[in-house]
């Protein structure tokens, strides 16, 4: 092993002057650009653009937007706040439909209010204060929890690789697409810091080309050893015994395990189970699902076909007016999941046990003595 190096890591979504501070990914690897944000309609857009993507990222910005939305307009009474929230919570929560964070962070931005308002004392100015103060709080603790949650999930999925590893990955589930770290790629970032000098295999991830433009980007610029690949390349790597493990992230994981991610990753699931290469899906406790029984429930969002064949080139590659079909994510069974990585733990099949367990230990804010949940498939 290498010695142990220190590593900067990329904050991709911040609060900073009471406002929502975004770094462009739509502008990478070309230009490196941050936003500033307080308007709903553009928190909105910025999400659905893709100009901050990853589950838990979005989640992220979406409390931090929701609180900077408020602070800009300013409401005078407590029921001006509660109409504005209502409005901006709609706007920012109809941007992307499949990634269940920004739902999930948006709720718990609407709790705080609701208890924050129950305890304001005071006239209106200072109960809306009161308020706006909470949901900074609240906002700034959302992203202070995915940065712990991201570390712990590099250092659980850890466990699970070993130093000089070949490591195949598909779409961006790194530091771009949480607020640090990231979910898949932060046991990389971990084990280099160790000096376990791993070589990624980026799958460049049509049709955004998230991998090539992003995932590639930031593990260069973090110094780690990557290779990008086409898509259509994974099967002879794997063939070539040239892959050790996959690991990718989760936009949204059903109750039994089924989980949705950037389109092609089932199709790499295939793969790694037909040569008999684990299949790691890391999974922020925030994106399990249990209310979705199985994949067959899970949204998937439909882009413009335009991402195909135009929005790449100079000139179009397809004939004019040729139909297109461009599901974002597809859904890759729990059968072909090794495991699913989490802040909490290593769940295994079962998993519509053991996610159940992590799931309710999360609400309950316990990180250890999971010893019933590690009897059910859920390894600390």
């Amino acid at each position: 092993m290498k010695e142990e190096t220190d590593m900067t890591f990329i904050e991709p979504v911040m609060m900073g002057n009471d406002k929502l501070i975004i770094l462009d990914q739509t502008l990478l690897p070309g230009e490196e650009h941050y936003l500033e944000l307080d308007k709903a309609e553009d928190v909105c857009e910025a999400i659905r653009s893709l100009r901050v993507r990853g589950a838990p990222a979005i989640g992220v910005a979406a409390a931090i937007g929701i609180y900077a939305c408020l602070h800009a307009a300013g409401p005078g009474t407590t029921s001006e706040l509660f109409a504005a929230f209502g409005e901006q919570k709609k706007i920012i929560g109809s941007a992307r439909p499949t990634a269940v964070n920004l739902a999930w962070a948006l709720d718990k931005m609407e709790k705080c209010l609701e208890s924050a308002a129950q305890e304001a004392s005071g006239n209106e100015s200072e109960k809306t204060g009161y308020i706006l103060a909470k949901l900074k709080a609240e906002a700034v603790r959302i992203r202070e929890e995915d940065i712990a949650a991201c570390r712990s999930m590099g250092e659980h999925g850890l466990t699970l690789l070993r130093p000089g590893m070949n490591i195949l990955t598909h779409c961006n589930a790194g530091s771009l697409a949480t607020a640090m770290y990231g979910t898949c790629l932060a046991p990389i970032y971990l084990g280099n810091e160790k000096g376990y000098d791993f070589h990624v295999y980026a799958d460049e991830t049509r049709p955004l080309l998230q991998g090539a433009r992003l995932t590639a980007w930031e593990l260069q610029k973090a110094g780690t050893d990557v290779t990008l690949i086409c898509d259509n390349m994974a099967s002879t790597l794997m063939q070539q015994r040239k892959i050790d493990a996959v690991v990718v992230g989760c936009d949204r994981m059903a109750a039994n395990g089924d989980g949705a991610n950037k389109i092609g990753t089932s199709a790499v699931a295939v793969l790694a189970n037909y040569y008999e290469i684990p299949f790691y899906m890391f999974v922020p406790c925030s994106t399990i699902d249990l209310k979705t029984r199985s994949g067959k429930d899970i949204v998937i969002e439909e882009r413009d076909g335009e991402e195909i064949y135009k929005m790449w080139y100079k000139k179009p590659m397809a004939p004019e007016g040729v139909k297109t079909y461009n599901p974002s994510f597809d859904v890759t069974p729990h059968t072909l999941i090794t495991a699913v990585i989490t802040e909490r733990g290593v769940v295994k099949p079962p998993y519509h046990q053991g996610l159940r367990l992590i799931k309710e230990h999360s609400k309950l804010g316990i990180f250890g003595g999971l010893r019933e949940a590690i009897r059910s498939g859920i390894d600390e």
